[in-house]
């Protein structure tokens, strides 16, 4: 099975890609991790940032594959527990399809992409810069899947 977090945004800070790295690969190959990077719009001084969004969301649509389980990363959404998002873990290996993960731009999601969601996962009640939550959701799958296979790392 493999995981595509589907993120908006290039050009991140070197922490950034060694966090999600770093986590990334520790999972193994049948629970592959793999960041697809969404290029963002161009936002200037008048920049319409509703039609920005919705052409991210676009990008982001035209990259998942028919059959993808979607999840969208949304404040409004569900917080799951460490033994949730587990539980979660094991179901998306059962099935053996994709597992598609979505991370909007500044302005979040677009309207589509929330509606092709099957799910809605909030990390937080807060507002997390979008860089950090790319470490934060590489970390928590590997934590599932330690707790999942008996490996001390998720104590």
């Amino acid at each position: 099975m493999q995981i595509h977090l589907f993120a908006v945004g290039n050009r991140m800070p070197g922490w950034v890609t060694e966090g999600f790295h770093e986590y990334a690969k520790r999972l193994p190959r049948d629970c592959e991790l793999v960041l697809r990077e969404i290029a963002p719009g161009k936002r200037g001084k008048n920049a319409d940032l509703a039609r920005i969004r919705e052409d991210e969301g676009q990008r982001i649509l035209a990259a998942l594959g028919r059959d993808d389980r979607v999840i969208a990363l949304e404040v409004e959404g569900k917080p799951w527990r460490t033994e949730d998002l587990a539980a979660w873990l094991a179901d998306w290996q059962r099935q053996g399809r994709r597992v598609a993960l979505l991370v909007g731009g500044p302005e979040g999601l677009a309207d589509a992409c929330r509606v092709r969601a099957e799910q809605q996962w909030s990390l937080s009640p807060l507002t997390l810069p979008h860089p950090l939550v790319r470490v934060i959701v590489a970390e928590q799958l590997y934590r599932a899947w330690s707790l999942l296979n008996n490996h001390p790392y998720h104590r």
